[in-house]
């Protein structure tokens, strides 16, 4: 049995960063959503948070079912 060890660590080394960034971009809606503060004026900052945070979640979905699509696939 023969192990290509740059293969591995190649493999490794992608898992790595791809699920560091999608918690961080998960994170980063968590947060957007949880800044909304209701203003008094109906402010567009409000709805730029909200529409950012829609923008993370969709992003990550978008990866899990790529993830999915290349384990199905």
């Amino acid at each position: 049995m023969n192990i290509d060890w740059a293969a591995l660590a190649s493999v490794f080394g992608v898992s790595l960063v791809v699920t560091v960034a999608l918690v961080g971009l998960f994170t980063l809606g968590i947060t957007g959503l949880a800044k909304l503060v209701p203003s008094a004026r109906g402010g567009g900052a409000g709805a730029l948070a909200r529409t950012g945070a829609y923008a993370c979640f969709a992003l990550c979905a978008g990866a899990v079912a790529y993830g999915i699509y290349l384990i199905v696939a």
